[in-house]
């Protein structure tokens, strides 16, 4: 869309008036002045260069094993000191640019459905995200949301108070969850039996991806869980307060109705015995079901009121247990601490506390998580030690912790050291203890074949999460340890391809490339498919249900979604991160005109040089390695274009001023390839044809 008009300038824009080497050649061109000469006006809600020396999020944490952190990096060679032109082409370098779909386990192709959602299209933008993460309902409500650290509109955005904010991304997914209708009918249906049987142990999101996966290619998938529903965790250990139960049966639904059979309250207990039925491939999903408890002074005499996390919630959960004691301490820092203590208030717990050996910020809970808990009158108290339960008369009457302080070495390792003060006393009824989950298989036999570690785990492949028994693969938390949904859903879709190639005699090793297309959105002069305007707003706040409300009923939903005329404010804050600057050094003649139109000083025309000193060479240095930069050839006068992808608003100002075209708008749509014909050779899916 139009964003100005640009006055007629009498400047040709042929570069002659530049010499070689020369940035900013003419007056005003280069300079914020410029933007003014040039009868633009610049935005106010653009924050300036400075926000380039804000914390940047790592994005180098461990991502699946077909998106590598340094890929796009190496599609740049070195060649005398310079760096060689981007090759765009190469997947990962504009998926890397797409900072929420990079930081995705699954890469959902999360502005893709946030523009559905823009548009009312809320069972389109459903699907995009079912066919990624498999579960947008639960997610929409659940997720640890590791694309909102990422989301670029934090660290371009100065103008948003003291703490700016990413675009709400998790509760828009639950927008288009709630909002699609029913769209049974555009789902897969079960495909022609291939004569193979696979078996998932565990209900859990990990296992129920491989059967959505590899039930519609023909596959009969049988699903084993002790429970009598499908879910696993997510059944029995998120409140129903932050997920209805009804969310969980229609998504699990969608996958057993696609003629996957589901055999609840079979809990297996011994993989020999599983393999001795025939199945052609064995997938183990059945997550880190075993709580760690504390070995304290007092533990055994104080047992009845003492309570291993996820085994209490699982209970509350089932209606087993309907009440607490009116003082409860929960021990740890994760999400599981913060369910604790948030379903502890709400079953007449009345002076709940939180106690953590860590510091606030250190804890593993997500910062929404403590903010939630605290919201509802729950301290957190930090640095705080577990010494011993107290008891008198056989009955647990409170805890006794040691006072700590943190102290890091020159390496950044942190110690915890006494501080001196004397131990406190808290006093309690009941001690929930959520310090961590660990993975439990005394059912798997350690005489058939896999090979287990020194921690008495699986020895797994991280990229095709294959056993070392080749027809044996994992997934989830009883792959890795405990993780997260959209973890065991990015394992489940990696695993499915594994074993689609590895029954097609395939070598599993060789993984699929990702789908992409990159198309130009150009509909007029300065018309573009998307809307590129820049919202100034605030991220908007979900509402709550009252908490005198939510605090007597364990079972009523906190969170009520947002409404769809505020959605609609929040899908525009998306800078649109996946309409990419593409550069045409064939057409440009230098004229500088994107250099003084970019509110972000992201644009440069420099002589080429090493990475590390191109980076300080530009309008503004480039100061984030964790993204690229994208270089063109060389220009007319020697020169080369070098754009800071870190801090690009994805405007279109640059392609809108562009006299010649040079710029250009390209939609990257990048889907990973999951199990089926893609993930296969040519002559398999000829052959199986």
């Amino acid at each position: 869309m139009d964003r100005a008009t640009p006055v007629a300038s009498a400047c040709p824009g042929c570069a002659f008036c530049r010499s070689p080497g020369q940035v900013n050649g003419a007056a005003g061109v280069g300079h914020p002045a410029g933007v003014e000469r040039f009868g633009i006006l610049p935005i106010a809600s653009f924050p300036s260069p400075k926000a380039r020396t804000r914390l940047h999020v790592d994005r180098q944490a461990r991502l699946p094993a077909r998106v590598s952190p340094g890929a796009s990096r190496a599609t740049r060679c070195r060649e005398e000191g310079e760096v060689r032109p981007t090759d765009i082409r190469v997947p990962d370098y504009f998926h890397k640019v797409v900072d929420c779909q990079w930081a995705c386990p699954a890469h959902t192709p999360v502005p893709e459905y946030i523009r559905l959602i823009a548009a009312g299209r809320y069972a389109d933008a459903y699907l995009v995200n079912w066919k990624s993460n498999v579960f947008p309902g639960v997610l929409g409500r659940t997720c640890d949301r590791p694309c909102e650290p990422a989301c670029r509109r934090v660290r371009v955005e100065e103008n948003n108070g003291e703490k700016p904010e990413p675009v709400a991304i998790c509760r828009l997914k639950r927008v288009a969850a709630d909002n699609k209708g029913d769209v049974r009918q555009r789902l897969p249906k079960p495909g022609k039996p291939n004569g193979k049987r696979i078996a998932c142990v565990g209900a859990g999101p990990a296992s129920l991806t491989v059967a959505r996966d590899l039930a519609p290619l023909g596959y009969s998938v049988t699903v084993f869980d002790g429970e009598a529903k499908a879910g696993g965790f997510i059944r029995t250990q998120i409140p129903r307060f932050r997920l209805p139960e009804s969310v969980i049966d229609e998504e699990t639904g969608y996958i057993l109705d696609l003629g996957v059979a589901f055999r609840g309250g079979e809990r297996i207990d011994s993989l020999a015995r599983l393999l001795g039925e025939g199945y052609d491939a064995v997938f183990i999903g059945c997550g880190a079901p075993r709580g760690r408890d504390l070995d304290l002074p007092g533990r055994a005499e104080a047992s009845a009121n003492i309570h291993i996390g996820i085994d209490w919630l699982a209970s509350v959960s089932f209606g087993h247990i309907e009440k607490i004691g009116r003082r409860v301490i929960v021990l740890g820092g994760g999400n599981t601490a913060m369910d604790c203590c948030r379903s502890a208030r709400r079953l007449g717990g009345e002076d709940v506390k939180v106690l953590v050996r860590s510091g606030f910020d250190e804890m593993k809970a997500s910062p929404w998580e403590k903010e939630d808990a605290q919201h509802e009158g729950i301290p957190i108290l930090d640095y705080h030690v577990p010494k011993a339960f107290l008891c008198e008369q056989g009955r647990l009457v409170g805890m006794q912790f040691e006072r700590v302080r943190a102290e890091y070495d020159a390496k950044g390792r942190r110690k915890l050291v006494p501080t001196g003060e004397p131990d406190v006393t808290v006093a309690c009824d009941d001690v929930l203890i959520a310090v961590g989950q660990e993975n439990a298989f005394p059912w798997i036999e350690r005489d058939i074949g896999l090979v287990f570690d020194e921690w008495n785990m699986p020895v797994v492949d991280p990229a095709t999460m294959q056993s070392s028994l080749p027809h044996v693969f994992f997934g989830g938390d009883a792959a890795f340890g405990p993780k997260n949904i959209i973890w065991a859903v990015a394992h489940g879709h990696e695993a499915a391809v594994s074993i689609d190639r590895f029954l097609h005699g395939e070598a599993v090793s060789e993984r699929p490339p990702p789908q992409v297309n990159l198309l130009s959105q150009k509909m007029g002069i300065h018309e573009w498919s998307y809307e590129n305007e820049i919202s100034p707003d605030d991220r908007f706040k979900v509402p709550w249900a009252a908490t005198e409300q939510t605090l007597g009923n364990i079972r009523m939903e906190v969170e009520l979604g947002f409404d769809l005329a505020t959605a609609r404010k929040e899908t525009q804050r998306c800078l649109n991160c996946d309409v990419q600057t593409v550069f045409s050094d064939r057409v440009c003649i230098e004229c500088d005109a994107c250099v003084d139109i970019c509110p972000m000083d992201c644009i440069s025309f420099t002589a080429n040089a090493d990475e590390g000193q191109l980076r300080t060479q530009l309008s503004a240095p480039a100061l984030n390695l964790a993204q690229d930069l994208y270089v063109s050839g060389e220009l007319k006068t020697g020169r080369v274009m070098v754009k800071d992808e870190d801090v690009c608003l994805h405007c279109g100002l640059c392609a809108e001023r562009c006299p010649t075209g040079a710029w250009d708008m390209h939609k990257f749509l990048l889907e990973m390839t999951h199990a089926g014909p893609g993930c296969r050779s040519r002559q398999s899916c000829q052959e199986a044809a």
